[in-house]
């Protein structure tokens, strides 16, 4: 379509969430940080994204929570070279927030992990 420019047609994305424990707030910014240096060391760049989400605690029951979602494009190549780290990545921050799971998009399929 565009004579010069570089064709990124996949999209990674985590959702980095704002809570421990499942419904303690927390401030998320050095993991956000972390998540985004990721990802543009893997794909060139990120793209930080505020948004609210919502889903069932078989522990808590409705928990509603600010997130982040994090997103990068890239190639088929790259993504299938690093969508190991990028799952964990998402493994390790579900084990240091505590949390029952994380999720991650991958071109507009989520993953719970």
């Amino acid at each position: 379509m565009f004579k010069n420019a570089i064709k990124l047609d996949q999209r990674v994305a985590i959702y980095v969430p704002a809570t421990d424990n499942v419904n303690e707030a927390v401030d998320n910014t050095a993991m956000v940080e972390s998540c985004a240096k990721m990802l543009s060391n893997f794909f060139g760049g990120a793209t930080i994204q505020p948004g609210r989400g919502a889903w069932v605690s078989d522990r808590d029951g409705l928990v509603l929570e600010d997130t982040t979602i994090v997103y990068a494009y890239c190639t088929a190549e790259d993504l299938e070279n690093h969508a190991a780290d990028v799952e964990a990545f998402a493994l390790a921050m579900k084990r240091d927030m505590h949390q029952e799971a994380v999720s991650v998009e991958i071109n507009r399929e989520l993953y719970i992990i």
